[in-house]
């Protein structure tokens, strides 16, 4: 009997191991997008994490180009609303916080970079908070 019960937990142990890890779903360009962010804050003294104001000072949203190892290889202002020195502030913010974590294959689908928008809420004080931090109202 004792035989019998140790064989059950062994064979049970053993088929435990063979059973595969559960797949870990594709990186998407979101989740990218928000680890960039992440680090863009974690890097910067000039955010905010309070709710965002109803009027803000200055809407700037850029465009960046990270490499396969994660370095912006380009960052440009694909809008905003006419203060360069809150525009330089944020493209500032991108490359001080660099390099990023390397984007997953599948997210480069071949090509040697990966190009997203982000968009950075400038209040009265000059602070920013990043559009892809902002929790859904």
């Amino acid at each position: 009997m004792h035989d019998k019960k140790l064989a059950l937990a062994i064979a049970a142990l053993l088929g435990g191991c063979a059973t595969p890890p559960p797949a870990v779903p594709p990186q998407t360009l979101n989740d990218y997008k928000l680890g960039v962010a992440k680090r863009i804050v974690a890097a910067s003294r000039d955010t905010y994490a309070t709710p965002v104001p109803e009027m803000l000072k200055s809407i700037v949203v850029l465009e960046i180009t990270v490499d396969q190892a994660g370095a912006p290889l380009e960052v440009t202002a694909f809008r905003n609303n006419g203060y360069e020195e809150l525009t330089l502030r944020a493209i500032t913010s991108v490359v001080d916080a660099a390099p990023f974590a390397a984007p997953e294959p599948t997210l480069l689908q071949g090509a040697g970079s990966v190009s997203f928008l982000e968009t950075f809420l400038f209040r009265d004080d000059d602070t920013f908070q990043l559009r892809s931090l902002v929790p859904a109202q």
